[in-house]
């Protein structure tokens, strides 16, 4: 099984920016021992730019461009300090991959990225893979990682899709304003579900329900099927992994 797991800023960080250590230790945790059990993963981590507002001692999220690349750039790195040092713990190597829009787009840069993932799978490392946040303007940039999850998802062409969030997954409604929301557990078809989509933005992340149902679309149209999963809770990585209900499963099309 090949699994790209995305990880929001939510789950790795504080709102003061500062690494939520427990989280963290948990979630390293678990993705270690999927790979332990043969399962190739592939990471996909939000938090550079939340992070490094918190190292740089930010009262909040900047606005303007060149502060939100200068907090990418200091964060990157304390992001990808603590991945190597909490997964080497369990003796797996980490790779960082910053992609940015143009690496998806320019033919040439495509298959580098698409051959350089599948080696690195081949030489069972880790694969971290965030948007070059320091260098992205709005010619190269993603926007977001739950898209680009999508991406490395259909270009590893891996098996499952998990967002890791601060939500357990797809409500009726918005279940931080109207209390009789329900989970929805199974999408058959996104574009039924696609009106749920509301664009709330976390205080340090950009990404919202909005851009989890385009992942979805974009992911189960290749075959490929989609969670929405709880960061508060890692272990139902495990469950996923084992074809157990969690969250909600998007459904990939038969091809």
């Amino acid at each position: 099984m090949r699994m790209v797991i995305k990880v929001g800023t939510s789950t790795l960080a504080y709102k003061t920016g500062k690494l939520n250590i427990r989280a963290f230790e948990e979630l390293t945790k678990v993705i270690a021992n999927l790979k332990n059990s043969g399962i190739e993963v592939i990471l996909v981590s939000s938090g550079a730019i939340g992070m490094g507002v918190g190292k740089l001692g930010l009262s909040i999220k900047p606005d303007d461009i060149p502060t939100k690349q200068a907090a990418a750039a200091v964060g990157q790195s304390e992001l990808m300090y603590m991945y190597d040092k909490y997964f080497g713990e369990y003796n797996h190597t980490v790779a960082q991959m910053l992609i940015t829009a143009n690496d998806f787009e320019d033919e040439e840069k495509h298959k580098n990225l698409t051959n350089t993932l599948a080696r690195l799978l081949e030489l069972q490392s880790l694969p971290i893979v965030n948007e070059n946040d320091t260098v992205s303007t709005a010619e190269l940039s993603i926007g977001d990682n739950d898209t680009l999850s999508a991406l490395v998802a259909i270009d590893a062409g891996a098996d499952i899709l998990v967002l890791v969030s601060d939500i357990e997954g797809l409500y009726t409604s918005d279940p931080h304003k109207d209390k009789t929301a329900k989970l929805i557990s199974v999408v058959e078809n996104v574009d039924d579900v696609l009106s749920l989509g509301e664009g709330s933005v976390s205080v340090l992340g950009t990404g919202g329900m909005v851009t989890k149902l385009q992942a979805a679309k974009l992911v189960t149209e290749a075959g490929i099927d989609m969670f929405i999963a709880n960061g508060s809770n890692p272990s139902a990585l495990y469950d996923i992994a084992e074809g157990k209900a969690v969250g909600t499963k998007f459904l990939k099309k038969e091809k």
